[in-house]
Order: structure tokens, then sequence, then C-alpha cells
């Protein structure tokens, strides 16, 4: 059963066919497994498959997907049950024919393979043999690129959505107390990262932990010289840093948060690394407000980095919120120069202002929450270096 209420849902899907019909779409169909849970509360482990959720102007949402997927999709879609459609197994990973000739004959089906459609050409989950298939079994079909449509229509979180979020922060706090408490020389990165997990699903009090789009991030020494390594069964050591770069997550909402660990006593650069870091997040968490734009944000961010003698080639941060795996950024607004997008009551963001050194790296991040009046941390995690 689908999470948000009917009205939540309703004010979703009226707000995704105002930009549909401002670009001209009669028919949208939708791959991203984040944007179809959100348009229809849709929620299973099945994005390695081909499904979609068909919107209309005038008709209910369509389910369609693989059959044995659409007995989970009439448990957590608010669709009436005839709206569910699946195809048949044999197209699952048959090289001879593809879902997507399903899709089309769908469409047919409803008398909906008429006029503009629209597709995610540029996500993770519509691959280039889905397109080709597609446009040759609709071939009078106009069709127009629709990526981010569906995301752009997700930015300013509903108070219910908000809450999600809050009770997500709740559980990366959690897990970052856990890192403190387990860590410690001789630890195997393995056992940490298992601690990790059982801290992330058991949750705190009433929120409990779903799975994260992202494995936790976890590299120590001269592995955390670079992003994104995840980890061995090699032990913690003194005089080394780790960064965590994980998340806290509540009905899919992610709340994404890193720290950085020292083992033993940091060297100056260290401390000098962390200063710069801590003045540069309060600098631009001054222009995190409404009627600024996200450019402001990394603008004023990397001034003052730059005064402290670093540099930052990369953006320091990202819209967050519902997503599936591979990733649990939303794919819309950055911080970074020339990102125009200004900022309104209601955007998540995760700050994300990482330095990498040349035997380590010094990750403090902050899930945020623009407010009618400014900022808000979502989290309560000391900031800093984390030294034991």
């Amino acid at each position: 059963m689908a999470y948000f209420s009917a009205e939540e849902y309703k004010a979703r899907l009226a707000g995704t066919r105002r930009a549909m019909q401002e670009r001209d779409i009669d028919v949208l169909i939708v791959t991203d497994p984040s944007n179809m849970a959100w348009l229809t509360g849709y929620d299973g482990w099945s994005f390695y498959v081909h499904q979609a959720v068909i919107i209309t102007h005038l008709h209910e949402p369509i389910w369609w997907g693989r059959a044995m997927d659409a007995l989970g999709a009439l448990r957590t879609v608010i669709m009436a049950d005839d709206n569910v459609v699946g195809y048949d197994d044999t197209y699952v990973q048959n090289p001879q024919k593809h879902p997507m000739e399903t899709l089309a004959a769908l469409l047919n089906e409803r008398g909906l393979a008429a006029g503009n459609i629209a597709v995610e050409m540029d996500n993770y989950y519509y691959s280039a043999a889905a397109h080709a298939s597609l446009t040759h079994a609709l071939p009078t079909n106009n069709f127009i690129d629709a990526t981010g449509l569906v995301n752009w229509q997700r930015a300013i979180k509903s108070p219910a959505e908000i809450d999600c979020m809050r009770k997500a922060a709740r559980i990366v706090e959690h897990m970052h107390r856990t890192i403190v408490e387990r860590a410690e020389p001789g630890l195997r990165k393995n056992e940490l990262v298992a601690s990790i997990y059982a801290a992330a699903i058991t949750g705190v009090d009433d929120c409990w932990g779903d799975y994260p789009s992202i494995v936790p991030l976890t590299p120590s020494g001269m592995d955390a010289t670079a992003p994104h390594l995840t980890w061995d069964d090699s032990p913690l050591k003194k005089g080394e840093c780790t960064f965590f770069e994980i998340a806290g997550v509540y009905r899919r909402y992610h709340c994404p948060q890193s720290r950085t660990l020292f083992l033993g006593e940091p060297p100056d650069k260290y401390k000098v690394a962390e200063n710069a870091v801590m003045e540069a997040v309060e600098a631009g968490l001054t222009q995190a407000k409404p009627g600024n734009r996200c450019e402001d944000i990394a603008n004023a961010f990397n001034q003052k980095l730059n005064q402290l003698g670093f540099e930052k080639d990369s953006r320091c941060g990202y819209s967050i919120g519902l997503s599936y795996p591979p990733d649990w950024g939303e794919r819309t607004m950055s911080f970074r120069r020339d990102d125009q997008s200004i900022l309104q009551a209601g955007m998540t963001f995760h700050f994300m202002p990482a330095l990498w050194l040349d035997d380590g790296g010094v990750e403090v991040t902050e899930p945020i929450l623009i407010t009618d009046t400014g900022v808000e941390c979502l989290c309560n995690t000391p900031r800093g270096l984390t030294i034991k």
C-alpha cells in the first residue's frame, strides 16, 4: 500500500501533467524507479528488468513491467488493479525479442499510441536497445526526450517527505555514532562495515532503516585520496584517516552525511584542512536561503576555501530525496559555478565539500533543508575531524 496520502499523489500527478503540457507531451513513459515510486508508490527491487509508469493527461497512471513484479505493484501502487499490466517472462533477457514490444502493444490497446511520446533518454534504466525497440514498434510517433521532467517536480519536498528525511537523518546520526564506538586499530574494515549496515537497517526507535542506493564508501590511508572506494578486509591502522560517506534511509528517502575519522594524532596538515573545510562550509551555509541560487553557495564556499589555500574542482553539493540504486542524488541541481537554479523552501541537498590530500581525504558534509528564512542542517552529528 502506498505510503503517502491520495491527495499528495494527486498533487504530484497534477504538477507532472502541467510540465507535460508545457512540453506538448501527450504520453510520458517514466522508467526511472525513483520517479515511478514518487508518482505511484511502486516499491520493489525490479529495476534490473524493463518497467515503466505511463502518464497521460486524462487517465490514471499505468504500471507496466515483468508479470511476476506486477504482484508487487498490486501491493504498493495507488492505481486500480486493471492499470497494473505485466508482460510474459519469455521477454526477460531474451535477445530474440524485447519487452518494449509489449509496451508498444499496450499503448495501442489503450488508444495511447498517438501524438507526442516522451521518454527519459538519459537515465540508468532506459537502454539504447529499449529505445530502438520502442521506436521501431511505434514508427509514426514523435518521440521527445523528457529526461529530468519528473525529477524537477520532486525538488520541493512536502511536509510528509521532510518528515521522512528527518527520520533518515536520525538513522545516519546513529550510524556515525556506531563508527566512533566500534572503530579501533586492528579492526577489519569489513567488520566495521557490517556494524554500519546493522545500525542502518536497525534504525532508531520507530525510524526503521531502508537499504541505501550507494553502499558505504569507507577508504582509509592512501585509498582515501580518491572518492568512491568501498571496503576490503584490511585492518584499521593507527596514524591513518578513514572517511565514511554513508546515508540513513527511511522509506527510500536518503539523508547522506560524511565524516572523517583519524586514529591517533592527526598531522598538522589535516588540522589545517579541517579548519579550511569548516570555515568554507559556514560561508556556504550563509548563502543557503530562498531566493539565492545554487551557485551562490558554491561561490561562497570556494572563495573561502581558496583564501585558506585549498581548491576544489568538483561540485560541492547536489539535491537529494527519494532514490533507488545506483545513486542517492535527484540528478537536478548542483552546487557549482553557473548553476542558476533558484533555492526555494522545502528543497533538500547534500552539501558535499570534500577535500582529497596527498595521503588521505577529509569529508565533512551536511544534508540541509532550505527553510522559509534560511537553512537547517538535518543532522546533529558533530562537525569536524573525529579523532580517536
